[in-house]
């Protein structure tokens, strides 16, 4: 009984060992970021993310412009994406972002109705960003999203 114990004290060490330097994801801390080869309909996308403690703490995911201007900031862009798709960038960035950050790069990315293509994105920026992540690579990935 004091072996079986022992076996379950050790278990619970290991996990919480495990935790604590950021579970099994194996991402090393710094800025990390994965950006689309081309811009589709004007935009190239991208995700930012900030890892402390082997956690990512902090999500960005967004597109710019040729001109360096942020897709979430375009108003008229956003009105008539609202009325045709029912969301706008502001709305599904934010809730493709918050996703990564709650599963921690765990599990799938569930698509909001309308933004589908940009969560066919996502999903390939935030492989290559999560690869990144793990192999302390802190260089830009370019990565083509064409789908």
């Amino acid at each position: 009984m004091k072996r079986i114990f022992a076996m379950l004290i050790s278990l619970l060490l290991t996990a919480s060992l495990l935790t604590a330097c950021g579970g099994q994801t194996g991402l090393q801390d710094g800025y990390y970021t994965a950006q689309a080869s081309a811009f589709s309909h004007g935009w190239k996308e991208y995700i930012t993310i900030l890892v402390k403690g082997g956690s990512i703490v902090s999500v960005e995911y967004n597109a710019e412009n040729a001109s360096g201007f942020i897709k979430s900031w375009d108003n008229a862009y956003m009105q008539n994406m609202l009325h045709s798709n029912g969301t706008y960038p502001n709305e599904y960035t934010r809730n493709y972002a918050n996703q990564l950050l709650e599963k921690q790069g765990e599990g799938s990315i569930d698509a909001i109705t309308g933004a589908s293509s940009s969560h066919a994105s996502f999903q390939i920026l935030a492989q290559a960003v999560l690869e990144q992540a793990r192999k302390g690579d802190s260089s830009i990935a370019v990565v083509d999203t064409a789908h």
